[in-house]
């Protein structure tokens, strides 16, 4: 027993010396890498064979972690790794199993994957990599790594049920998404091959566009009947209540569970922000006015008084939360979402009338009332620096407004350029003034065009239908809400409603009503 304790320490021993001496992925394999990952993304997003899909999915699933490892090899989050390779060892064994028993699981019971997902999307944990804290969604991770597990397996039997859907294939404005989706990705990866933050890039691609292209693809392949619609609606209705109760207890104890930062913001303040499990108020909002959205197109195509009176009980506890995030872009997306639905429910010129009107008093209100609206700071005051950042990014897109300074660059870019910034304003609050910033014309065509097939798939006849109506008013709202925070294709519920929209498009049969509303609400939004 002796002798069997003393190979295995010389074996640990051994391992810890190998794993120091390992060297770090950089240099030009690191930026090849990053490329091959994004690569395999467009191939799930674009390719209708199943073999050749599972193929680039089990491969994006084995290459993401390993880029990734490299990447933060000698940093001092693997301390632990370093000094127990054995211990590391088996931890991952421990993971792979619990991916393994959630695959089969799905494997059986492929609609799984719809709820699971949805559940997983809020929930962060914050973990360093590289020399930052990243809030990282490690339980949306575990739930794509285990249904692209399930599906390599099946796409690997021959007959199976669960292959690329020929509808979603055939064309039109679904196909031009995940045409553009790809592009985009590629685009990115070979943009951040000189970009002077490579680091951000690869982390980008790593942690947000190759799992979360893997994520919309299990999502169009699900059979999106009522009921699992239902389900899932109810599900984010009882996440979004439960949230907005920590945010409550927040506000009521003073406290806030997450996020140091704005426990100094806080203090600094006379009002009292919340952000609930969300690290950030303005994330909290987005996701608390998009169920708000999803949960008004039920309100207004379901006349039951029992669901009514329900949902309009949920939607007051979700305004209540919404209110205490202070979080003045959820606000104007809410506002522009419940727009969308009025024009599709109703007609457009009655809604557009509503939103001069609405436009009209708050305009009004501002101008008895500056100082509420922190109008008596200037513009840069009132948008908290957001000002200041949208003119320096206008300025770098027109010192490179071809090919800009590369992916990820943005917040180095813009602080080695205003170096009294401060770095919590260094990063771009502005989707369409980043790309610009950081992709130049280039990448900004590729994310414009992007955007609007995105918003013909959704709104496309989708007039008679109340689940295609709420997730087209919810991506909409998101939109304009990339416009005041940025998070477009890095946040997971971009790809989840285009997911989702996606395969709605696709199963269901043509409207016979009118299409009017449809390009005119997508022509006032952009």
């Amino acid at each position: 027993m002796i002798l069997g304790m003393n190979a295995i320490a010389a074996l640990s021993g051994s391992l810890a010396k190998a794993v120091v001496a390992a060297p770090a992925l950089s240099g030009p394999l690191a930026k090849v890498s990053v490329i091959a990952l994004a690569l395999l993304a467009a191939i799930v997003l674009l390719t209708t064979e199943r073999r050749a899909r599972a193929l680039a999915t089990l491969a994006a699933l084995c290459l993401s972690p390993v880029v990734l490892l490299a990447d933060i090899w000698h940093s001092s989050q693997l301390t632990l790794v370093h000094r127990h390779p054995l211990l590391a060892a088996a931890g991952g064994v421990v993971a792979l199993l619990a991916v393994a028993v959630a695959a089969a699981v799905i494997w059986r019971r492929p609609w799984l994957i719809g709820p699971l997902v949805i559940f997983a999307l809020p929930f962060r944990i914050p973990i360093e990599a590289g020399d930052r804290t990243s809030n990282l969604l490690v339980p949306l991770y575990f739930v794509v790594a285990a249904g692209s597990l399930a599906f390599v397996a099946r796409g690997f039997r021959n007959g199976d049920a669960l292959a690329v859907r020929a509808d979603v294939g055939r064309g039109g404005p679904a196909v031009w998404v995940a045409r553009l989706l790809a592009l985009y990705v590629v685009l990115y990866a070979v943009q951040a091959t000189y970009s002077i933050d490579f680091q951000t890039a690869l982390q980008q691609v790593v942690f947000f566009y190759v799992p979360f292209a893997l994520a919309y693809s299990l999502l169009r392949e699900v059979e999106w009947s009522r009921q699992l619609l239902r389900r899932c609606l109810i599900l984010v209705a009882g996440l979004a209540v439960a949230f907005a109760a920590i945010a409550f207890v927040e506000y009521a104890t003073k406290t806030i569970i997450l996020n140091p930062k704005l426990v100094v913001q806080n203090d600094l303040h006379a009002y009292f922000t919340v952000n609930s499990v969300f690290f950030n108020p303005d994330i909290f909002g987005r996701f608390l006015a998009l169920v708000m959205i999803l949960l008004a197109a039920a309100l207004i195509y379901d006349r039951r008084p029992r669901v009514a009176l329900a949902v309009t009980g949920v939607l007051a506890v979700l305004w209540a939360g919404l209110v205490l995030t202070l979080s003045r872009s959820s606000l104007g997306a809410l506002l522009v979402g419940l727009g969308a639905l009025a024009a599709l429910r109703w007609k457009v010129r009655r809604a557009v009338g509503v939103a001069v009107a609405v436009v009209v008093l708050g305009g009004a209100a501002v101008a008895i009332s500056p100082k509420t609206f922190g109008l008596n700071q200037g513009l840069n005051g009132a948008s908290s620096g957001r000002a200041g950042l949208i003119t320096g990014g206008a300025k770098m897109f027109g010192q490179r407004p071809v090919w800009g300074y590369g992916s990820g660059s943005f917040a180095k870019e813009y602080t080695k350029q205003h170096p009294l910034t401060s770095q919590n304003l260094a990063d771009s609050h502005t989707i369409s003034i980043t790309v610009a910033a950081e992709q130049g014309v280039i990448g900004e065509l590729v994310y414009v065009a992007l955007v609007l097939a995105a918003l013909v798939m959704l709104f496309r006849r989708a007039r008679a239908d109340p689940a295609r109506v709420a997730i087209a008013a919810a991506f909409l709202a998101l939109v304009f809400h990339t416009m005041l925070y940025a998070d477009f294709l890095e946040d997971p519920v971009t790809w989840t409603l285009l997911g989702i929209g996606t395969a709605l498009a696709a199963a269901r049969p043509p409207s016979t009503e009118p299409e009017a509303a449809a390009p005119e609400v997508v022509a006032a939004a952009a």
